[in-house]
């Protein structure tokens, strides 16, 4: 007999999967950002079981997304740009592309909080070339 919690670990572990396959496609494809995917992958896979947690934090997509992003703290001005500039693109598409109006308010509320989260929620950090050169400045 399968158990509700049986069902929901295989539903968190499907949308990890595809949430990761979509990351990758995201690291190769410059239009589709993946961090995005890979942080929701690792939720995803947490709530799925302990042996897929750990399977996932111990690959080098892992590490170099999910936790370089944990580490930091936030994100540098470039890199919410950069994720802002390509979900603002799809978004304007759909807009053009779909006839109901109530979607089309959705879509652009959707935007406009995706920009306030990115601006207010998410801490902007100096790339580390720029603290590198900063400190090397004080020293001379």
């Amino acid at each position: 007999m399968i158990t509700i919690k049986k069902v929901k670990s295989i539903l968190f572990f499907l949308l990890g999967s595809i949430s990761l396959l979509i990351g990758i496609a995201g690291t190769v494809l410059p239009v589709l950002p993946g961090g995005p995917f890979y942080l929701f992958s690792a939720f995803c896979f947490a709530k799925s079981s302990k042996s897929i947690e750990s399977w996932f934090k111990r690959t080098s997509l892992y590490e170099k997304y999910v936790e370089a992003f944990l580490q930091k703290k936030g994100m540098t001005r470039r890199e919410k740009i950069r994720i802002n500039l390509i979900a603002d693109f799809f978004i304007v598409i759909s807009v053009f592309y779909v006839d109901i109006l109530l979607v089309k308010i959705l879509l652009i509320a959707l935007a406009l909080y995706k920009h306030y989260y990115f601006i207010k929620k998410i801490k902007t950090i100096e790339p580390n070339n720029t603290k590198q050169r900063a400190a090397f400045k004080t020293l001379k």
